[in-house]
């Protein structure tokens, strides 16, 4: 008597979302070029101290957005102007450094796909849409920021635009 082919587990698949357009922001204060044929350019024309990234316009930060960019190693490349204040650390301290020295998940325990490291990675490979996880400072504890998470560029990054309530 043969034994019956094992059932495989269903899953749903998510549908894909629409494509939203690609926006310029500075990488330091979080402007956006006035002039979207601006975005050609590589140092913002605002503060002249960050790069101008690129993000899908429902990631891309807002000039008043706490927000970081982490490179594939899980180094931070940038930080913003109110990242600083919110972390307490200047851009200059933090860059080149492991993002699990700022921030880590929010609930310790935390597996999957809302697992940070797991998030970033994706992200940093190209992924179609922000995610959302719930981060706290690292050594602080009853502090908790919701962050966007998603891709940017160029080059290939992830981007972590920070709040203190729900996004």
């Amino acid at each position: 008597m043969s034994r019956p082919a094992p059932r495989r587990a269903l899953r749903a698949i998510p549908t894909p979302q629409e494509a939203q357009p690609l926006v310029g922001f500075c990488g330091h204060c979080g402007q956006r070029p006035a002039d979207p044929s601006e975005v050609t350019k590589r140092v913002c024309d605002h503060c002249h101290m960050g790069l101008v990234l690129q993000a899908s316009a429902d990631l891309a930060p807002a000039p008043q957005d706490p927000f970081m960019v982490i490179d594939r190693s899980l180094s931070i490349c940038a930080l913003s102007r109110e990242g600083e204040r919110l972390l307490g650390v200047s851009e200059t301290q933090a860059i080149n450094r492991h993002v699990a020295e700022f921030l880590v998940p929010a609930d310790a325990e935390a597996r999957g796909q809302e697992d940070l490291v797991t998030v970033i990675l994706t992200a940093t490979g190209g992924d179609d849409g922000p995610r959302h996880v719930v981060v706290r400072p690292t050594g602080e504890f009853g502090v908790r920021l919701w962050v966007r998470v998603g891709h940017c560029g160029p080059p290939s990054a992830a981007l972590l635009v920070m709040a203190d309530g729900r996004v």
